[in-house]
């Protein structure tokens, strides 16, 4: 993949990054940065610190930041920092991007609110406030599955008449509306959903936001190629070689535990730890892993 093209901000071949952890759930700062560097190695031009895979919701502020700044640090030279700084709290949002801004994000990632579902007026309303705060570009994640909240088709065409609102991260899993959206706005539309990476690209996708990224990173960045040269013959070959990992990490558990016990298996951090209430994968559930892995011929 060439660098990041002048016309994203946030990259093409992005992973919601994990979190890593010590074996008594302490986040592992150097964990964290031998993550970042991993990623940055291998394909891709950006990653997401904070989002759903990132344990988000039981991190803390404080944590949620230092995560923000070592990625920052170690590897915001060659990748976009896109902070995850959804909340159900417009205040809670603000305040966490501007804390995310000053310690070296260099663009947003911000989910529907969720649990208090509000109405599409009150989510436009929530996203301009964050979109008004900001000089960064964000990135709207719609995923009604986690948020119990969708943006609406309109929401999103209002939406983006907002400069700051330029991208969306669409994990609904409704190819028929993301075409609608896609042809009545100018939003640099990403893949939130690996299963469905090959078929939104082809719709007109610029990127892939990704979970099983965390291992398979270049071969995202040579789906994308492939696509962008018009091959998809070659395209659909990768996409198909990816479907035993992607079964492996998305439909065995949950995807926060099977991309920190695939990291693991592949030597790249050293403790599968989550925090309750998510639980390490029992030994049934790592064998399923590991021929996943070596049917898509991911090794370390």
């Amino acid at each position: 993949m060439p660098d990041t093209p002048s016309w994203t901000p946030f990259g093409r071949v992005l992973t919601a990054m994990a979190t890593p952890m010590t074996p008594d759930g302490a986040m592992d700062e150097g964990g964290v940065r031998a993550l970042a560097r991993h990623l940055a190695d291998t394909g891709h031009d950006g990653i997401v610190v904070n989002g759903t895979t990132g344990e988000s919701a039981t991190l803390t502020d404080d944590e949620s930041i230092e995560a923000v700044r070592l990625v920052a640090e170690e590897v915001g030279d060659r990748v976009a920092v896109v902070a995850g700084v959804g909340s159900n709290s417009t205040a809670h949002s603000l305040e966490m991007t501007e804390r995310a801004t000053a310690v070296g994000a260099s663009a947003l990632l911000l989910v529907s609110p969720y649990y208090n579902k509000p109405t599409q007026a009150g989510l436009i309303a929530h996203c301009r406030a964050v979109a008004d705060s900001t000089e960064l570009p964000i990135m709207l994640y719609d995923i009604p599955g986690r948020t119990g909240i969708p943006f609406a088709t309109e929401t999103l065409v209002e939406l983006a008449g907002h400069p700051q609102i330029q991208a969306v991260k669409d994990a609904k899993g409704d190819l028929a509306a993301s075409i609608r959206v896609m042809a009545a706005t100018d939003y640099l539309w990403y893949s939130g959903e690996d299963a469905l990476n090959l078929p939104l690209l082809a719709l007109g996708a610029v990127g892939v936001v990704s979970v099983v990224g965390h291992v398979t990173g270049r071969r995202h960045a040579e789906l994308i190629a492939a696509v962008d040269a018009g091959d998809l013959a070659r395209a659909r070959e990768i996409q198909d070689s990816l479907i035993p990992v992607v079964d492996a990490i998305m439909l065995t558990s949950q995807g926060a535990i099977m991309a920190k016990a695939a990291l693991v298996e592949l030597g790249v951090i050293e403790h599968a730890t989550v925090r309750l209430p998510l639980v390490e994968g029992p030994e049934e559930h790592l064998e399923i892993l590991r021929r996943g892995l070596a049917a898509s011929g991911v090794t370390a």
